[in-house]
């Protein structure tokens, strides 16, 4: 590192404990109670409709994006509360300290869900090898309004793909990030966010149930793996939110990830091109660890990260 990036690093190291607050005492049972307030209340909201049709109906899904995104157009005033209550007066807007800002913007479209590909790589190429469609025909479904629009026009396409992406990502991590970083520092916030977003999960354990929808050991044991893997999503999209101070990244990144689905390794081993694909899948989750702090470097969204400015201990993570 040259004399001119020690100069910057000290400046700002510098502006970054300048902008923090003290922390109060108290802080981290107000921080913890405000996320679980949220947390019940995002969750709370999908079962004011009462219905005895199953989730994936549309009549369902339309009542549910109503309750939701009421709730997560209020989640702000959540951190607000906390932020008049707790006396912390950051010096970031609280638009900013919860990722919505120009500065970086266009790095935090591209260069997260660019990160993300990476580590579906595998699953790309075994996608890419068994589409009946051409890369040119591929691109003309890709721009044909046609196909936007029955997209558009299926709930179950809008659930997946914007609306739970959007609100989940504002509620679980635009909104509650700001909450727990002046608490518990950054790096322990990317792993304690997550764990509201997971527990947030356990709710389809009501509907399988209700519906008999498997043995109550299988569901229990579904919903334990789709805590784990939400958790570990949720600690990646933290980290990228911290790292960025963006929320379109995780929001692009966790919207791609719906798509995707969980990589279906069974179906890769039985491929008839498995060690081509399996050679993909190790290629990209090696290229993905390479990858995953330079595409992150908050140098290309603009230094310091504002959720980074509550905290004084930002260590590696913020610069």
């Amino acid at each position: 590192m040259n004399d001119d990036d020690d100069l910057m690093s000290s400046f700002h190291s510098d502006q970054l404990h300048a902008n923090v607050a003290s922390v109060p005492d108290g802080l981290c049972w107000v921080s913890v109670l405000s996320c679980l307030l949220l947390a019940c209340s995002y969750v709370g909201s999908l079962y004011v409709w009462k219905s005895d049709l199953p989730r994936d109906h549309p009549a369902v899904i339309k009542r549910r994006f109503t309750s939701v995104l009421i709730v997560s157009a209020l989640s702000p005033v959540f951190v607000w509360a906390w932020k008049d209550f707790t006396g912390i007066q950051p010096g970031p807007s609280l638009p900013a300290l919860m990722g919505i800002r120009l500065e970086g913007l266009i790095p935090a479209i591209i260069l997260p869900l660019l990160l993300t590909m990476v580590l579906f790589l595998g699953p790309l190429i075994q996608l890419a090898m068994d589409c009946p469609w051409g890369f040119i025909d591929g691109m003309k479904v890709v721009v044909d309004p046609c196909f936007w629009t029955l997209c558009l026009g299926d709930m179950r396409w809008l659930r997946n793909q914007v609306v739970a992406p959007l609100t989940e990502e504002l509620v679980f991590r635009a909104c509650m990030l700001p909450m727990l970083v002046p608490c518990a520092g950054p790096s322990t916030a990317i792993f304690t966010c997550p764990l509201f977003f997971g527990v947030a999960h356990f709710h389809h354990v009501i509907e399988l149930l209700r519906f008999r929808q498997g043995t109550v050991s299988g569901i229990f044991l579904s919903a334990v793996f789709q805590f784990s893997y939400t958790a570990v999503f949720g600690a990646y999209t933290a980290f990228i939110f911290i790292r960025t101070g963006h929320l379109v990244g995780p929001v692009l990144c966790h919207s791609f990830c719906n798509y995707m689905g969980f990589p279906a390794l069974s179906t890769a081993l039985d491929h008839p091109q498995r060690l081509t694909i399996l050679s993909f899948y190790v290629l990209g989750v090696v290229l993905f660890f390479l990858l995953f702090f330079p595409m992150t470097d908050p140098l290309f969204y603009g230094l310091p990260t504002p959720v980074c400015t509550l905290t004084s201990t930002s260590g590696s993570i913020c610069s």
